[in-house]
């Protein structure tokens, strides 16, 4: 297994090589290695000063873009049906996107280091430590891949009837997954400037025809008192989690696209420009899923919203929701290539990425054609948050200790490196690791498992603050032998 991970890390970056320096077959000099509808050379070796280009405003539209999905809209819905009232519900829809400030932040030690997320966190957890994380975030994004390729799928189908195709059964479905897997794989294949350009412009799109869906919404939202005398404890737990969440799940990508800005980029500047974009979007559809909720049976959200348009606008509606879906999926699809490489696959991202279709492709027929498989998939999504809270405190406080600097060299050098430690592992961020899941795990409430405490609570779900106990943890630990390496930027 170590040599295995060594080797894997040595053939992206050679500890002797300087931590700027290209792979070999890295495409040359300048940004050819990284233009639009040109297939990316680079995967998690570090980007050279030469290759680098872009600025704060591309992590705007690509936060904003990929953000604008339809699951923002069944979150606020949700938040409705735990019994929260509109303006409660909006409470939390906004606390939510202001969550996205933190995974901006997240993505500095990106442009000092000039590699990805899942590469810069062996320093918190060791090579090795750092496996399991690795393994479990390729998982989730892949199975949110699959969610929003099942959605867009979906929502493509419905637009096929609209159009007059009826009675197309599977053949229609199998069509829609075509078409939805197609587009996605064609950008995330491209690479990372085509992933910036196709979010950028499909964002303008969306975001005209999400601002026409807001208009036909709000007017009839109902905005007194929560019905049956508002969510308790439980209810008000629930809605966090399920508005947390989804920033959470994007912890592990903010740097995989800020690897390529140059290095006299402002930090201010990147951490408001991703988290602007992040929040503006997610709260615009959040808000609109809690006044369709006060107005119609969420229960089938794409339906239930539906029924409360004028018909001309439910084909725009459909293609909306199929839109938001790829933008979604082209980023997780994305960076499901790069965690591949840091698993130790011996490929290049673009022959990476293929196996993440592949297994994209198999799980969305499942979840199209096997009745119950969606709901399994989700259920067990939600269960990891277990994990991947506590990880994004124990990275977040590592970040937070280091300043964000970063040894690159040591980042791919395996064994041979500072961030090896003992046996690969790193004996404080594994315990504060292991002790965030724990206090999550005993906290949680999911449809998979109900944890011990969640009673006493009063059935509230405490998950998320498993990431404030590892963080807390790992501070005590580290804070007077963590060391950070020289600035590099």
């Amino acid at each position: 297994m170590a040599r295995q991970q060594t080797d894997a890390t040595d053939r992206h970056a050679s500890p002797s090589a300087p931590p700027g320096a290209a792979a070999p077959g890295a495409g040359g000099t300048g940004v050819t290695s990284d233009e639009v509808f040109r297939v990316e050379t680079h995967g998690i070796d570090p980007i050279p000063d030469e290759d680098r280009h872009g600025s704060a405003r591309d992590l705007f539209w690509l936060w904003f873009g990929s953000n604008l999905t339809f699951t923002y809209v069944i979150n606020g819905a949700l938040a409705v049906g735990f019994g929260l009232s509109f303006w409660q519900a909006t409470a939390t829809v906004v606390i939510g996107g202001l969550t996205f400030f933190v995974i901006s932040a997240a993505g500095l030690s990106g442009i000092r280091t000039g590699t990805a997320t899942l590469v810069i966190s062996r320093a918190s957890f060791g090579v090795l430590g750092n496996f399991p994380a690795g393994l479990l975030n390729w998982v989730v994004s892949i199975g949110y891949t699959i969610v929003n390729t099942v959605v867009g799928t979906l929502a493509l189908e419905a637009l096929f009837a609209d159009m007059g195709w009826r009675g197309g059964g599977d053949t229609a479905r199998a069509l829609a997954l075509v078409i939805t897997l197609a587009v996605t794989f064609a950008v995330a294949m491209w690479g990372h400037a085509t992933v910036q350009f196709a979010e950028r412009w499909m964002a303008y799109v969306l975001a005209a025809g999400f601002g026409v869906l807001l208009v036909f919404l709000l007017p009839g939202a109902g905005t007194g008192a929560a019905p049956g005398g508002g969510a308790g404890f439980s209810g008000w737990t629930l809605a966090f989690v399920v508005m947390l969440a989804g920033p959470f799940s994007y912890l592990p990508m903010p740097a995989d696209y800020t690897r390529y800005l140059p290095r006299t980029t402002s930090l201010r500047s990147i951490t408001w420009s991703g988290a602007l974009g992040g929040l503006v979007s997610s709260v615009a559809l959040g808000v609109a899923g809690v006044a369709a909720a006060t107005q119609a049976d969420m229960t089938d959200a794409v339906a239930g919203v539906e029924k409360l348009l004028p018909g001309w606008f439910q084909p725009v509606f459909l293609l909306l929701v199929l839109g938001g879906s790829v933008t979604n999926s082209i980023l997780t699809l994305y960076s499901s290539s790069l965690n591949l490489q840091v698993l130790g696959i011996p490929w290049s991202r673009a022959r990476a990425i293929i196996v993440s279709v592949v297994v994209t492709a198999i799980g969305s027929l499942a979840a199209l054609f096997l009745a119950d498989f969606t709901e399994s998939l989700l259920s067990f999504l939600s269960l990891l948050i277990i994990v991947f809270a506590p990880w994004g405190g124990v990275f977040l406080a590592d970040m937070l200790l280091r300043r964000c600097r970063y040894d690159t060299r040591s980042l791919h050098a395996g064994r041979g490196g500072a961030y090896w430690y003992r046996g690969g592992f790193h004996v404080a961020g594994m315990t504060a690791l292991v002790t965030g899941m724990a206090f999550a795990a005993l906290t949680c409430n999911s449809a998979l498992w109900t944890g011990p405490l969640v009673a006493p609570l009063g059935g509230g779900d405490l998950t998320l603050l498993g990431s404030v106990v590892s963080g807390l943890v790992y501070w005590s630990l580290t804070r007077r032998t963590l060391r950070t390496a020289p600035a590099d930027c």
